[in-house]
């Protein structure tokens, strides 16, 4: 019997084995899903492509686009394999977290406010080089991250749930914040990661020091930073935020020390053609009952 999957774009190489359906996460789901046994979830089109995964009797495997998965655990049937999209963004995301920190650093965002003053005032700014950076989260996008870093002549000091040669645990924090002039958060949702940043470890950075986020906006406690940027004791460059959208009449939009990009480090136009690549291995492993690449758990 030919096995049925779900796909969320209809240029993949699909094996003669399988049969498919489409759903890009647009509209109502397609009818007849009841067959589905692998899903591939459509990539950042909101919250109503996860809740389908319980309503698919027959499905087998989940494969998510997206490094980080807590927020499906949940929603997996007992039984039923999950697979993420490790390494999908690591390139990405990277880019986009350089771009945060040259911006913030050469304080970008001044300059473009002067642009159509056509206002030529000029000022030295801060640097990348030299500077200290607590690479907080060290998988294949801290990685990523460390290589920018490094090329930048910066020293990286990395930090992980659980220490190892050359690796800080988490726990260290307290004794690695004072001494960092850039703190980078690559962090997935999770109970030991949520709040980690909060008004005790904001006050321990030293004065202008810059705080990334490019993991899960959960990670910082966004009052209390909104409170460290306004009284200018730390500036933040965000792409992720708690919660998200940010409301518009936060005032973290508004301070002159904080710079946030609306959660879109993970998807630049190298992300489709890898995240192509992958399902359509991940297409072939299934037809022909192999083990799925990234399985979680």
């Amino acid at each position: 019997m030919t096995a049925r999957v779900l796909l969320p774009w209809t240029d993949l190489a699909v094996p003669a084995e399988l049969e498919a359906a489409y759903y890009d996460g647009s509209g109502a789901p397609p009818e007849g899903l009841d067959g589905i046994e692998f899903y591939v979830l459509p990539y950042d089109s909101g919250p109503e492509p996860p809740k389908l995964i319980p309503r698919l009797p027959s499905l087998k495997a989940v494969q998510a686009l997206s490094a980080g998965v807590d927020n499906l655990l949940p929603l997996i049937p007992e039984g039923v394999q999950l697979a993420n999209g490790r390494g999908l963004h690591d390139l990405s995301v990277a880019e986009h977290t350089l771009a945060l920190i040259l911006a913030a650093q050469h304080d970008l965002p001044r300059w473009f406010r002067q642009q159509p003053e056509g206002s030529w005032a000029r000022e030295h700014t801060r640097s990348l080089a030299d500077c200290r950076v607590l690479l907080v989260g060290y998988g294949s996008i801290g990685k990523a991250i460390e290589r920018y870093l490094v090329a930048g002549e910066a020293e990286v000091v990395r930090v992980a749930s659980r220490a190892r040669e050359g690796v800080h645990s988490i726990d260290e924090l307290p004794e690695l914040l004072p001494g960092a002039d850039i703190v980078v958060l690559v962090l997935p949702d999770t109970p030991g990661t949520r709040g980690l940043l909060g008004s005790r470890e904001l006050a321990a950075l030293p004065q202008d020091a810059l705080v990334v986020n490019v993991g899960r906006g959960t990670a910082i406690d966004t009052e209390a930073l909104t409170t460290a940027v306004a009284e200018g004791r730390v500036r933040a460059a965000l792409d992720v935020l708690d919660p998200e959208p940010l409301p518009s009449e936060h005032p973290l939009w508004t301070l002159p020390g904080a710079i946030i990009t609306p959660h879109v480090a993970g998807g630049s136009a190298s992300f489709y053609p890898r995240a192509k690549r992958l399902v359509e291995q991940q297409l072939v492993r299934f037809a022909k009952g192999e083990t799925l690449a990234n399985l979680v758990g």
